[in-house]
């Protein structure tokens, strides 16, 4: 089920004193830029590999995730994109993965034609979507470096710590994915995360109420890392 309505938001001319920023909404919102609100259902394909690439995505709630399924019929997750994230940024004409709503996920979904148009004419809005771009390449990396981790633990822990990081609260935050969506970004099995979970638990690393709330205490979260 899909529920879409267009919102245009006005604001006040920015100087060149304003400079670059991540301010993506702000600067999205510039005269001729509309984007619309819709919301996907969860699981739903909100694009797929291969497919033209027509519009620039930004999460307002819920989560998404970039999934490539490789030759052998084996699914392969590379990113989670969470609330404020901006997620449909490709260099070519068409996505080299697919995108999926995680759980229910409300999204702003603004044309690509008209952004660059702008981002031609405007300073601003195309040092945000570089910024945007950066961002999502030093995911990237950070996601490499966690599949180093030597550990199934190591990988678990160094993955619950930068979801914390991304996610908005005092201490206790929701875990969206599921284990198989873990498991296919980590690159272990279901089973060996649900080991690493109760590992972190028992160690007193983890603390849990009910099947997605979760709080991390980082002096044993550090020392099962090795950090």
């Amino acid at each position: 089920m899909i529920a879409a309505r267009d919102v245009a938001v006005p604001v006040a001319p920015a100087g060149p004193a304003d400079g670059c920023t991540e301010d993506l909404p702000r600067l999205m919102a510039l005269p001729g830029l509309i984007g619309t609100r819709v919301l996907f259902g969860r699981r739903q394909e909100i694009f797929g590999a291969d497919e033209e690439a027509r519009s620039i995505y930004r999460v307002i709630s819920g989560a998404v995730r970039d999934v490539t399924v490789l030759t052998d019929g084996r699914r392969q997750v590379s990113a989670f994109h969470l609330a404020g994230d901006v997620f449909g940024l490709t260099a070519g004409p068409r996505h080299s993965h697919s995108a999926e709503a995680v759980v229910e996920t409300v999204a702003m979904v603004y044309p690509r034609r008209p952004i660059e148009d702008a981002a031609r004419r405007d300073a601003r809005l195309a040092c945000t979507l570089w910024l945007a771009a950066l961002r999502q390449l030093e995911q990237g990396q950070d996601h490499v470096l966690l599949l180093g981790r030597r550990s199934a633990v190591e990988r678990v822990a160094a993955f619950l710590s930068e979801i914390e990081q991304r996610s908005v609260g005092s201490g206790w935050f929701v875990l969206p994915m599921t284990r198989r969506d873990i498991a296919d970004y980590l690159g272990l099995t279901i089973e060996t995360v649900s080991r690493a979970v109760t590992r972190l638990e028992a160690e007193g690393a983890l603390l849990r109420a009910g099947a997605k709330r979760i709080r991390l205490r980082h002096a044993p979260l550090r020392h099962l890392m090795g950090d």
